[in-house]
């Protein structure tokens, strides 16, 4: 079965907005793994407009199933995963003012710098995942400068989903595209032995297609949508419903 990772990034956000304790994201990550979630997600930014360096250290004392940071690899940001010790670090490409992730790496072009962080994390006991999009070729070169995963960058898949299914041809051949670059990138992932993640506009409307088109998948680490959801379907049933499509 593929892990559900639920990124808590939005719940720090609210928090954040009236200067308080509430919600309380320690809590919430508790309760995201007491309802089913097999691991948690933070992106912890240097301006710290959501998660911050204390939910990071906060968190670590009560994950008790998977703790995933994602981030930019800055001399700070390194420092600090490799004293937390998370189970997985992320690499992201992100500028530190970018509002989300909006690309991959270029592995290719940044490899000598890639593959020290991702050294670096393997002498600390960290599993790496380099953030990419679906290109075989950037999948190959993850994989030849160690990192352990790829997270494929699931938004042009999600732009590319049709709004509402349906049986007709043209919708099917429209899903088919949609997907096709990530099937190829994730039969490059089992070629070079490395892990496979997803994450990034994946939803109850898209995910079970997804999932089922990449059987392979590790993990998916989802965050706006599921907090989205929860808003009216309750954070308990919303992850229930997720981990649904991921079976």
């Amino acid at each position: 079965m593929t892990r559900l990772s639920v990124n808590i990034n939005k719940v720090a956000t609210l928090r954040n907005a009236r200067g308080e304790n509430i919600p309380d994201v320690v809590k919430f990550a508790i309760d995201c793994e007491r309802f089913g979630a097999q691991g948690i997600t933070v992106h912890p930014r240097p301006d710290e407009r959501h998660i911050t360096r204390r939910d990071v250290y906060d968190l670590r004392k009560v994950v008790t199933t998977e703790f995933n940071i994602e981030g930019y690899p800055t001399d700070d940001f390194m420092r600090m995963v490799i004293e937390v010790a998370p189970e997985q670090v992320t690499l992201v490409p992100d500028a530190p003012g970018a509002l989300t992730s909006s690309a991959g790496w270029n592995v290719l072009e940044n490899s000598e710098f890639l593959s020290g962080i991702v050294m670096r994390l393997r002498q600390a006991g960290i599993r790496s995942s380099i953030f990419v999009d679906a290109d075989p070729l950037q999948v190959k070169e993850a994989a030849r400068i160690g990192a352990d995963r790829v997270e494929l960058y699931t938004k042009p898949f999600a732009d590319s989903y049709p709004a509402s299914e349906s049986a007709s041809e043209a919708s099917s051949l429209q899903l088919e595209a949609a997907v096709a670059p990530f099937v190829a990138a994730s039969s490059e992932a089992l070629k070079r032995g490395i892990g496979l993640n997803a994450g990034h506009d994946l939803n109850l409307h898209n995910l079970a297609f997804f999932r089922h088109s990449l059987p392979l998948l590790d993990e998916v680490s989802i965050g706006h949508a599921i907090i989205s959801d929860a808003l009216y379907l309750g954070i308990e049933r919303t992850i229930r419903e997720y981990l649904s499509c991921l079976r």
